[in-house]
């Protein structure tokens, strides 16, 4: 086989044409990223483009493709007073990450992943009715909604601790994330995962 005829080899996923590493918002490198929740592994995706236009709108589960880091600020986007912010939405994101890297020293992707496991509820209930008379019954939670769970917790901690204060939204977000990766219970996200399995528990 000639020169000519011999195909180039791939680019590792995560670099661009010139082969550079692709990092996230030019900053944060998403290589080496570890799963300590094998469950949740293939639910949180993680990738260098935080923003894809909604091209995964109307796609039933197509939302676990999204990048963790997009699907966080579109979660901060559903409050009546944010609604559509997207670009608002990145940029607390942003400084958020720059926030928990001057506080942990450490890679913030990594820290929203672990953050998201550790807020994600395992077991919830759900209503029965038996004769007229409802009753809760503990179920586990599947996969792809304990990740839906643990951003809607991020982002209610996030809302509830800048609403009307003078702590900045980003602030709030990186005290979530670093609270929530250490397993803080008196961060919001963790105290509601907890109360959730706390129910769930009770109704065994």
């Amino acid at each position: 086989m000639s020169e000519e005829d011999t195909p180039e080899p791939e680019k590792p996923a995560g670099t661009d044409e010139e082969g550079a590493r692709a990092l996230l918002f030019d900053q944060w490198d998403i290589t080496g990223i570890e799963y300590n929740d094998p469950s949740t592994e293939r639910y949180i995706t993680v990738t260098p483009i935080a923003h894809t236009m909604g091209r995964h709108a109307g796609k039933q589960f197509k939302k676990s493709e999204l990048s963790i880091v997009e699907r966080l600020a579109n979660r901060l986007m559903q409050t009546e007073e944010n609604t559509g912010k997207k670009q608002q939405a990145l940029q607390i994101v942003r400084e958020a990450f720059e926030i928990v890297h001057e506080r942990t020293e450490e890679n913030p992707v990594q820290v929203l992943v672990e953050a998201v496991e550790n807020a994600a509820p395992r077991e919830e209930t759900v209503r029965l009715k038996y004769g007229g008379i409802s009753v809760p019954k503990a179920v586990d939670v599947a996969p792809q909604r304990r990740v839906d769970q643990s951003l809607m917790f991020l982002a209610e901690g996030v809302h509830g601790s800048s609403f009307k204060t003078t702590t900045t939204a980003a602030e709030a977000l990186a005290q979530q994330l670093t609270g929530a990766a250490d397993y803080d219970v008196q961060t919001y996200a963790i105290n509601q995962k907890e109360e959730s399995e706390r129910v769930a528990a009770a109704a065994r």
